[in-house]
């Protein structure tokens, strides 16, 4: 199983702001910075997270974006399948069973089933909280990355 970039960025800005002190506000262009990733990708990772209701957006001169729920509460496996369009593995998992001669008796694909499944069910055993448990060091990080950036 592979995660798009699209749910890549989204875990990165939720770890991103999760790092922060619960108040401050962050920018994109910041997170950006840290990461080495496109403001781009970012504003629309962004936006979808906001829908979510699992960060706030504020707008304006001042405005930025942070957790809208306590690290505790943001699940892991529910951001990846909110985040991913397709679990299809295979083509036989499209619901029209795809080309494949094999497909009316396949056993491959009730294994990857199982194995979709049981992936999902050990994201969904995780927070925020759980991959964030050192904030301090993961700001550290990040802010040394921004800095890098900058110069």
């Amino acid at each position: 199983m592979r995660l798009t970039n699209y749910t890549d960025y989204s875990l990165r800005v939720l770890i991103y702001l999760a790092s922060q002190e619960p108040a401050k506000l962050s920018n994109i262009k910041e997170i950006a910075e840290a990461y080495g990733i496109s403001k781009n990708h970012l504003m629309k990772v962004t936006h979808e997270l906001g829908k979510m209701g699992v960060i706030d957006t504020v707008r304006g001169r001042n405005g930025g974006i942070r957790l809208a729920l306590p690290p505790e509460e943001i699940n892991i496996g529910a951001i990846v399948r909110k985040t991913e369009d397709d679990f299809q593995i295979v083509e036989c998992f499209n619901g029209e069973g795809g080309s494949c001669i094999l497909s009316p008796v396949c056993g491959l694909k009730h294994l990857l089933k199982n194995a979709l499944s049981a992936y999902l069910d050990v994201l969904d055993q995780y927070t925020l909280a759980d991959i964030v448990h050192n904030p301090l060091k993961y700001r550290s990080i990040l802010n040394s990355a921004i800095n890098e950036s900058s110069t």
